[in-house]
């Protein structure tokens, strides 16, 4: 039943696509000179439906959830403006456009060249087929593997940027945000993207992901993200707490002090680094689950602790990112 739902919806979704890429895309592409990437256009569409799809449900379902629960009232709506730029930016295809041009030719060179060298890829579908004959043929088998295992690498790559302080210097924009929404998922810097995807990128080759699942894992991974991140008075209970990612338990993460330090003011770490869910929290003992909101953002912004600036618009918090990182503050 399930994975005919999911057949249905591909399908749907492939028509859709198709059309869009043949009656704009398309002759978007040619008018602007760029006849030599109409397939990887194509591909570029269905990112862009993804990112359409994606925005409906923040504004119909996401944001209707914040009106009805709010954990606190929205004052700051010029820092709310800036978090639906960064959203814009990423689910409409803008920043994977910048990373098709600048990174993408170098993973085809290196993993051109790691094939000519005989080095073999691990497809994780065919690790599964000895033990568990059949086990793939199922989509929705395939796609809740596949998520799991973005996870748990999602997990460490969000440990790694609060352990070392230069990535810190980075991530810590994110963290930034006083004023929580629906919205402050994708409040990053850009260079901090550009590490994360490209560990995805190489991740997905390695295992051999179709491409279709990818976009499936991500667009989830994304709204799932928006939901944790919302303004939003809710937990999942004593049980689904420890199974999916709640925005209480995420909002803690983005506590000051708990969401940011393990041992204390000047320490680096946290608590609650799950993407989606807190069961890497609980393996690896980083879990807090108390049933709290406390206020977001990073100590060093408290005026009692040296008001440090991080930036209001777009550019000024890039900039002032990269400064943290390996500069002067």
């Amino acid at each position: 039943m399930i994975d005919s739902l999911l057949l249905a919806f591909t399908d749907a979704f492939g028509r859709v696509q198709q059309a869009l890429f043949e009656g704009v895309v398309q002759p978007l592409a040619f008018r602007l000179g760029l006849g030599n990437v109409v397939e990887d256009a194509f591909d570029a569409t269905g990112w862009l439906l993804v990112g359409l799809l994606q925005i409906v449900v923040l504004l119909v379902v996401i944001g209707t959830l914040e009106r009805w629960r709010p954990v606190e009232p929205v004052t700051d709506r010029r820092a709310v403006r800036t978090d639906v730029l960064y959203t814009l930016i990423h689910r409409l295809g803008l920043f994977r456009v910048g990373l098709f041009f600048a990174v993408d030719p170098l993973f085809d060179e290196a993993f051109g060249a790691a094939r000519l060298a005989g080095l073999p890829t691990w497809q994780f579908d065919e690790w599964f087929a000895p033990w568990w004959p059949g086990v793939t043929d199922s989509a929705w088998f395939s796609f809740v593997a596949y998520l799991l295992v973005f996870d748990l690498v999602d997990y460490w790559i969000h440990r790694g940027q609060h352990q070392f302080r230069w990535w810190w210097g980075l991530h810590s924009l994110h963290h930034s945000q006083r004023q929580m929404t629906m919205w402050s998922d994708n409040r990053n810097h850009l260079l901090d993207d550009l590490i994360r995807d490209s560990v995805i990128v190489i991740v997905a080759r390695l295992i051999g992901i179709p491409p279709g699942q990818f976009i499936a894992v991500v667009a989830c991974t994304q709204l799932l993200e928006s939901l944790s991140h919302a303004n939003l008075r809710t937990g999942f209970g004593l049980v689904f707490e420890r199974v999916f990612v709640s925005p209480r338990f995420h909002r803690l993460h983005h506590s000051i002090g708990l969401g940011h330090e393990t041992a204390g003011q000047g320490t680096l770490g946290g608590h609650n680094f799950a993407v989606l869910f807190p069961v890497w929290d609980v393996l690896f003992r980083t879990g807090n689950f108390e049933d709290r909101y406390d206020p977001t953002g990073i100590r060093d912004q408290l005026p009692e602790s040296g008001g440090r600036e991080y930036g209001q618009g777009f550019w000024q918090q890039q900039w002032l990112g990269l400064k943290r990182a390996f500069g002067r503050s």
